[in-house]
């Protein structure tokens, strides 16, 4: 009878034992499926917009482009260049696969102007000769910084970073034909100051639709997803953001332990919009990295995924270069079923990364629950 309650004692413990190894081979399996990664893939051909050293305009950057695709399928890049006199003007390149850009503006397509980036050179100290050293903000002292651009109906929309010192930097929006960029006829709208003067603001993105009846102008990412609403684009309109300046608090056991700003204008997917943001690890704060959000179709404020790791890493020579640790994804476009994101590497060249959007999608609604 002794031997036999021992037995079952000594069973029991074994069943309990082999009960506790599975459900812990379960828990592990778990988080590594929650671990799983996603990045994006590098083309070979980066960067695909580099410095042309002849040209005074463009010489010493080339970099964070705006993106966009036509009924054609043709994806055109409004990129910012930075020449030898520290200056930030816009260029323009376009191509049939959105990888080879071989037509390319030889010329600045958009310049700022007094008010709406071109600072008073009376208030810049000793604007001599460039040195990005010396020029913090992307490595100019002024000029149309970061362009964001969306295709509306017949309307190429560009939203712009009019920067003229510390003091002025505020978001300016305007506006050209698509058949005149096609034509390459630059006759931009005279542009508008959509953020007050009192305000630092930068990564501001319009959607690339009305939401609801409206054009929708996303402000920032924190505290909160902040989007305003208008009727009229092409009127004077300002909005206020409440988004506290510079880096602030992320997910603190997460790798966007510190928000910088949106990147790309929102993509519609069958998920919701798709919104790539650049954050900081604390474990790695040298390193400017690019995160992906889904966000209601209907309600953008609201968050519905979001990546647990980052889909871009600045790892590349070409993103460690003039400004060491820089991925800044300002443009995107879905082309054949295909993410294809276009950044600006170390703040010098301009390059792309992509991955299937059905595959993305899959892996960012298992491992991206909010």
């Amino acid at each position: 009878m002794w031997n036999d309650n021992i037995f079952i004692l000594i069973t029991i413990v074994c069943t309990l034992l082999v009960v506790l190894i599975l459900v812990l081979l379960v828990l592990l399996t778990k988080k590594h499926a929650v671990a799983k990664g996603h990045s994006l893939m590098r083309s070979e051909c980066n960067p695909i917009i580099y410095p042309n050293s002849w040209s005074g305009w463009e010489s010493e950057a080339t970099f964070n482009p705006g993106a966009f695709m036509d009924d054609d399928g043709r994806v055109h890049l409004i990129y910012r260049a930075i020449g030898g006199d520290g200056l930030s003007r816009l260029g323009y390149a376009s191509s049939d696969d959105g990888i080879n850009f071989n037509a390319r503006s030889s010329f600045p397509i958009f310049e700022p102007t007094r008010g709406y980036g071109m600072p008073d050179p009376s208030k810049v100290i000793e604007i001599r000769e460039y040195n990005p050293a010396t020029y913090t903000s992307g490595g100019g002292w002024g000029g149309s910084e970061d362009p964001r651009t969306v295709l509306i109906g017949d309307k190429v929309y560009l939203m712009y970073v009019a920067f003229e010192g510390w003091d002025s930097i505020r978001i300016a929006l305007t506006s050209i034909s698509l058949t005149d960029l096609k034509k390459e006829r630059w006759n931009w709208k005279k542009p508008i100051l959509i953020s007050p003067k009192n305000e630092r603001n930068k990564n501001w993105l319009l959607f690339p639709e009305k939401i609801n009846g409206k054009y929708a102008i996303l402000h920032g990412i924190t505290p909160e997803i902040l989007v305003d609403y208008v009727d009229d684009i092409d009127s004077l309109f300002t909005i206020s953001s409440k988004r506290p300046d510079g880096p602030q608090h992320g997910r603190g056991d997460f790798w966007d332990s510190k928000l910088r700003g949106a990147g790309a204008p929102p993509l519609l997917t069958p998920l919701g919009w798709l919104l790539l943001y650049h954050a900081i690890d604390d474990h790695e704060p040298h390193k400017y990295k690019l995160g992906a959000m889904i966000l209601d179709k209907d309600n953008p404020t609201k968050i519905l995924y979001r990546s647990h790791s980052p889909i871009l890493s600045p790892d590349m020579h070409y993103e460690n270069d003039s400004k060491p640790g820089i991925v800044y994804a300002s443009g995107a476009v879905i082309k054949n079923n295909k993410l294809m994101v276009y950044y600006g590497g170390g703040d010098k060249h301009v390059c792309t990364a992509q991955t299937n959007l059905n595959e993305f999608l899959s892996w960012i609604k298992v491992n991206g629950k909010v």
